[in-house]
């Protein structure tokens, strides 16, 4: 409505482009809200300068004010509402004035505010289009500012969110790390006693190591991907990696923790790192909220269609009812909890739902309550067969027992000394050579029959030794396997490239050392 007139405009498609207009006289309203529509231009009249400032907060591409529109108070007001725009907005203001003088409204409103562009009347309609459309590409430009701004604010947001669940997730390991190598040098132990020991250092080392692999994929963090490697695994010896994880906050809380395994070979596809991070979590959130002396329940069933059910139940502090549906959000806890989780970041089960969901699971949780305990539940597809536990490993350990002669070249001397020791122990013949002139001295008298070499060495880079090596008359087969902290695509391709057979990332896995020598046997005998 403006001045006792009705003016009929279609709906608006996009409000955050349309043109705000308050001109002097209804029929100049209708006039150019016609002509304007004509030209594609979306714009909405408004009764009064009020009602154009509330509609500014739902959004416009620009404003249409005549000068009449800005006396007394109006210029004021319009420049402390355009003032409170968000920093990457800068509303364009068309004023039509009066033939003649600047006023003392024009004056103010050009000093309040920065995108104004005065226009004297009468315009001529092409004069007007122009001016208006060249103020919408400015708008929409700003706009694609925003988009760019949100875009590098959730990039950002991600990476702190990853950043957080890496620190969180890198305590849990720390700890029986701590706990093994604290009784290693303490209590003298035979081989046959240290040797679960060593295994608990082993697979928390593991965990560690696939984390940190995680940080260094930018993009992928970025992009909020997480590369999961898949394998056969039975489901019982995840859950148990996880109790082991969550020992510590298990006996510091003194609780009871039992599992009832109804079938013990129930197997899924997943990855083993992921999975156990999972159910650690859930026990960890259990032994947190649970109140010291209390009873936390693991319970693995078949749920006879065709998904393995775990259910981690607790005595606890219990979810209230209206927290259900937000327990998995990012840094939620339930409120008054904080001090129980002991300054936890509230991330751990937010980690849960993406990876149970990347591994084709669910997960709820339910509750009876504050102070009545709580049960979360995971579900995961079975695979169809059983995985024979070891079956894998011991062929690996065969194909690491073959005779082969390797020479391992690392500037950094723990590192190659230790793995020669350890390809001897496997059964291999092994020398060392800390820089590739070494190494090319040392091939002509042991004459390897495979090489392990670092990239990135000073002087000569692992890609020359390899180029040189390949080149020599007589070490051209040679097995080549790359071991080095360089995993990024251009990387793998260099590598690739200088003629190795293999590349495989620090610190060194003895399973996919065992593949790699394995294939590097077969190609041989072909």
């Amino acid at each position: 409505m403006t001045d006792g007139h009705t003016i009929q405009l279609p709906q608006l498609r996009d409000p955050q482009l349309r043109v705000l207009m308050r001109t002097a006289t209804a029929k100049d309203a209708v006039m150019a809200a016609a002509v304007l529509l004509q030209a594609g231009i979306e714009t909405q009249v408004c009764a009064d300068l009020p009602e154009l400032l509330r509609e500014m907060e739902r959004g416009a591409g620009a404003l249409l004010i005549s000068e009449e529109m800005l006396a007394g108070s109006g210029a004021t007001e319009l420049a402390a509402a355009v003032a409170v725009q968000p920093p990457w907005s800068d509303l364009p203001v068309l004023i039509l004035a009066r033939q003649g003088a600047d006023s003392r409204a024009i004056t103010t409103a050009m000093e309040g505010m920065a995108n104004v562009t005065v226009l004297e009347r009468p315009i001529r309609v092409a004069s007007l289009v122009s001016a208006l459309r060249s103020a919408l590409r400015a708008r929409r430009r700003q706009y694609e500012l925003r988009r760019i701004l949100e875009d590098l604010n959730e990039a950002d947001r991600r990476k702190t969110e990853f950043l957080a669940t890496l620190a969180h997730e890198l305590r849990n390991p720390m700890a029986p790390l701590s706990t093994a190598l604290a009784i290693l040098k303490r209590k003298p132990l035979t081989s046959e006693a240290a040797r679960p020991y060593y295994d608990l250092m082993g697979r928390q080392l593991d965990h560690m190591v696939r984390l940190v692999s995680d940080l260094m994929e930018v993009s992928r963090i970025t992009r909020g991907k997480i590369e999961l490697q898949l394998d056969e695994l039975v489901l019982e010896q995840v859950i148990r990696g996880a109790v082991e994880l969550s020992r510590p906050l298990m006996d510091a809380g003194r609780h009871t923790l039992e599992l009832h395994i109804a079938d013990a070979s129930l197997a899924v596809k997943g990855d083993s790192v992921r999975l156990t991070q999972v159910f650690a979590n859930l026990l960890n959130n259990a032994a947190k909220y649970t109140p010291a002396g209390g009873r936390i329940d693991v319970f693995v069933e078949n749920d006879g269609q065709g998904h393995a059910v775990v259910r981690v139940k607790d005595t606890g502090a219990g979810i209230p009812a209206a927290m259900l549906g937000a327990i998995f959000d990012m840094f939620v806890q339930v409120s008054g909890t904080a001090r129980a989780a002991q300054g936890g970041l509230g991330i751990g089960l937010t980690l849960v739902k993406s990876m149970v969901e990347l591994h084709g699971g669910t997960v709820t949780a339910s509750s009876e309550g504050a102070n009545q305990g709580s049960e979360f539940t995971v579900s995961l597809p079975l695979l169809d067969h059983e995985v024979r536990a070891g079956a894998k490993a011991g062929a690996s350990e065969a194909t690491m027992a073959v005779q082969h002669r390797i020479l391992v070249v690392d500037d950094n001397r723990d590192a190659a000394e230790s793995l020669a020791a350890l390809l001897g122990l496997l059964g291999a013949q092994a020398t060392v050579a800390f820089n590739g002139l070494d190494a090319l001295a040392k091939a002509e008298h042991f004459h390897p029959s495979v090489g392990i070499l670092d990239i990135g060495m000073p002087g000569m880079d692992g890609c020359e030794l390899a180029r040189r090596l390949r080149a020599h008359p007589r070490l051209h087969g040679i097995g080549l396997i790359a071991l080095t902290g360089w995993g990024q695509p251009d990387d793998r391709l260099r590598i690739a490239q200088a003629g190795f057979d293999h590349h495989l990332l620090k610190p060194v896995d003895v399973e996919e050392l065992a593949v790699a020598l394995q294939k590097l046997d077969q190609r041989g005998a072909a």
